[in-house]
């Protein structure tokens, strides 16, 4: 996972004082790059069978689709509120400061259905278990949340611990 890594580049006081953010850019401009890691993502799952994979705006869109791709699954994008054009089901989550919310098309997802939940990072965990409550509102079966990346000193991962959680790089 070394190699990954290389394509991972850090950005200073981003998006405020601070903050080192996790750009991933240089990754996705190589296709070898790209490649490598939506390899080392589809191992994490250890070949289990999945019917839906559901990203997270907007990060979550670039794998999340691969990864559908790959999986010869259908992709779910869950959306901030107005962007998604049919009726949806609402989550919202806490932030650092204040809430959020997210949405999902209320007929993306059939009972039963097999889900893959990804994004780009898993940080505080916020974003993550609430698409984990609007899968289970609409009667999906978690299978993984996975994440290119996991800043492990967040502690996001203690929200998702009924869950099994996969990350290629850990901070």
């Amino acid at each position: 996972m070394d190699a990954i890594e290389t394509y991972i580049r850090d950005i200073l006081d981003f998006p405020k004082p601070g903050i080192v953010f996790k750009d991933l850019t240089p990754l996705l401009n190589d296709a070898k790059a790209t490649t490598m890691c939506l390899d080392a993502l589809l191992y994490q799952l250890g070949g289990a069978k999945i019917d839906k994979v559901v990203g997270m705006e907007a990060r979550g869109f670039f794998f999340g689709t691969l990864l559908a791709q790959k999986l010869n699954a259908g992709f779910i994008p869950v959306r901030k509120p107005g962007k998604l054009p049919y009726k949806t089901l609402s989550e919202t989550y806490a932030l650092e400061y204040g809430t959020d919310i997210l949405e999902i098309h209320e007929d993306a997802i059939t009972k039963g259905d097999r889900i893959l939940i990804h994004d780009d990072v898993l940080a505080t965990g916020g974003t993550a278990e609430a698409v984990c409550r609007l899968v289970e509102r609409l009667g999906g079966e978690i299978v993984q949340c996975n994440f290119i990346m996991e800043l492990e000193f967040l502690k996001g991962g203690e929200k998702l611990k009924p869950y099994s959680i996969g990350s290629v790089l850990k901070y």
